[in-house]
């Protein structure tokens, strides 16, 4: 699925009532929604900022891994860059 911007009825970015982390929201104009937590957009930007700053870099992979050990606060899941 590609969706262009004139497949987009509207989006959202908000702090809820009673949470400390963004969330996202895009309704299409078929009014299917897809909400993403504030550490899925952060990925997304990342890798886009890796891939359009980066020289050479054409690609960049992150994959969804469960980390046993972590810095205090993080998520248990985390989108890491394979390597490539």
């Amino acid at each position: 699925m590609i969706i262009h911007n004139k497949d987009i009825k509207e989006l959202t970015a908000e702090i809820p009532e009673g949470h400390k982390h963004l969330r996202t929201t895009i309704v299409l104009q078929d009014g299917t929604e897809f909400v993403f937590q504030e550490a899925t957009i952060a990925n997304l930007v990342r890798a886009y900022i890796m891939v359009k700053t980066h020289p050479v870099k054409r690609k960049v992979t992150l994959k969804g891994e469960k980390l046993t050990e972590r810095k205090n606060g993080y998520a248990e899941w985390q989108l890491v860059a394979d390597g490539s």
